[in-house]
């Protein structure tokens, strides 16, 4: 369906990927693995048309329709959430205006064998086909069951899109491209700002989809559950795979053993070959056979593994001082904005080391409460915080807060406590920085990379109460996993929402639920 042939994009010097070429078929399932900054989504922009500057060549089949939902997108403001979901059916009015144009051609027309009446019939076919397939008989009815399934109550369809945060003025963006029914979605990011029950409801929507997906995400879930195919981005190449995430992992090591025995090998061979070289140039009946040995190294290609941290990285937090039993005590605790109440007549306790999980539906009040204990905002009732409690807080839109102008290394390096400074480079390290990687401006970090860092600033003070909201958004999957790990061991209080099932196994031995205030 879509060739790419050729593609090279290269960013201050460096190839993001050099001279690569696939395909991409009809019905196809496709994840984009690779680390934070391998570009995963200035492929997903090239594809969708957005980004024009590139060396190769895109070919895409005339009548192909791409809908791209990237991570951060401008948004229309000005009307209903239903109103503003709706105008994803402004090409069923263009259509419907097509096929009434042809119609009555067909009608005034009398040439009833000639190639032009023929074409005409063949197009209204087509265009019939299409005007059912993209839901031209049931837009009311769609568009009502795609908003619900993605977390909209009925009552949230006459409020205006103004009134909702970029989380969900998202979703919007995400049921108008479902709705529109295009032959190719590309999608990055899509679970981000998902609760559980949404992403569930749009793997069984994606799943059964008629057209072809190519997306971006690091829930490992989600992946194995919708996609058949893996394209790895490392190291300026790709390589294809045939298998969802779990299974491409598997088979990426299976082809770097098989790489590594190749490359040691073919490095004997050649010292073999130099070492004969050596022996028999300078002899002059031999001369003619040191000369083919030469050429014969020249047209040799040399096999390469391409780089992997194949450390084992433990990150662990500095010590921090012991908080008393209760850390925080909720008595009748109460949250409006008006005129909605998110929750009322709360009470709980949480104690010294408990690791709790937040879960609920997006809009019942989990986000709220973490910035009510981080002392963010007001409240009615009682939220009393403990003796020696030190608050982490990691909040959704963390990475606004970093300095665009500043150094990853500087960035740290202002933050970081005299204790640990001298780990400073080991600690960035964890967070996949290394290198040059450290000397890079903010500014020029994919929003993998932002996340990252923002999440090494937090970690490297030494609090005993951790609250991180959506930590994981825009994490690769290694990432996570150093930050899973270094969680698990941590030894202070721990309040985590999160929407990634893969992470919270294993993390927490408390839930709290919130469900209808």
């Amino acid at each position: 369906m879509i060739s790419v042939d050729g593609l090279s994009v290269s960013f201050g010097g460096r190839y993001l990927y050099e001279d690569v070429s696939f395909l991409i078929n009809n019905k196809d399932r496709i994840g984009l693995a690779g680390k934070n900054g391998s570009g995963k989504s200035t492929l997903l922009k090239i594809l969708a048309g957005v980004k024009k500057s590139f060396e190769g060549n895109v070919s895409i089949p005339k009548g192909c329709t791409i809908d791209y939902l990237p991570q951060d997108m401008v948004f229309n403001l000005g009307k209903t959430v239903f109103d503003e979901t709706s105008t994803a059916f402004d090409n069923i009015k263009k259509l419907e205006k097509r096929i009434d144009e042809i119609t009555h051609l067909l009608e005034t027309r009398t040439d009833y064998e000639s190639n032009e009446y023929l074409d005409l019939v063949t197009e209204l076919n087509e265009e019939n086909d299409r005007f059912a397939v993209i839901g031209g008989n049931s837009m009311k009815g769609d568009i009502e069951q795609t908003l619900i399934g993605l977390g909209f109550s009925p009552n949230d369809f006459t409020r205006m899109t103004d009134e909702f945060s970029g989380g969900w003025r998202m979703r919007i963006e995400l049921a108008k491209i479902l709705l529109q029914k295009p032959n190719v979605i590309l999608l990055d990011e899509p679970t981000n700002h998902l609760d559980i029950e949404s992403i569930q409801w749009l793997e069984g929507f994606l799943k059964n989809y008629y057209g072809t997906i190519v997306m971006v995400s690091h829930d490992k879930i989600f992946l194995d559950s919708i996609t058949t195919r893996t394209i790895e981005i490392s190291s300026g190449k790709i390589y294809d795979y045939k298998a969802n995430y779990s299974k491409y992992i598997q088979l990426r090591q299976e082809r770097r053993e098989q790489l590594t025995a190749a490359a040691k090998n073919q490095q004997k061979f050649i010292e073999k070959t130099e070492q004969l070289i050596g022996k028999f140039r300078a002899k002059a009946s031999k001369a003619s056979f040191a000369q083919s040995l030469i050429k014969k190294l020249d047209k040799l290609e040399i096999i390469e593994v391409d780089e992997e941290d194949t450390k084992s990285i433990r990150f662990h937090f500095p010590q921090a001082t012991r908080s008393g039993k209760v850390v925080v005590e909720s008595v009748n605790l109460k949250k409006s904005y008006d005129p909605k109440t998110i929750f009322s007549n709360v009470d709980f306790i949480i104690e010294r080391q408990e690791k709790i999980a937040f879960v609920g539906r997006n809009g019942e009040g989990k986000s709220t409460m973490v910035r009510l204990i981080a002392g963010k905002e007001k409240f009615e009732g009682t939220l009393n915080i403990g003796f020696n409690v030190d608050i982490g807080y990691y909040a959704q839109n963390q990475t606004e807060s970093l300095d665009l102008k500043k150094t990853v290394l500087a960035t740290i390096e202002e933050r970081a406590v005299t204790s640990i400074n001298v780990n400073i480079r080991q600690i960035l390290g964890s967070f996949l920085f290394r290198g040059d990687d450290v000397d890079k401006k903010v500014s020029v970090l994919s929003g993998g990379e932002k996340a990252r860092l923002a999440m090494c600033m937090l970690l490297l003070h030494p609090y005993n109460f951790l609250v991180l909201d959506e930590p994981t958004n825009h994490l690769d999957m290694r990432s996570k996993e150093v930050l899973k790990k270094a969680l698990m061991e941590y030894n202070g209080t721990l309040i985590i929402v999160s929407h990634d099932r893969d992470f919270l196994q294993g993390m927490t031995n408390k839930v709290f639920e919130f469900s209808g205030g």
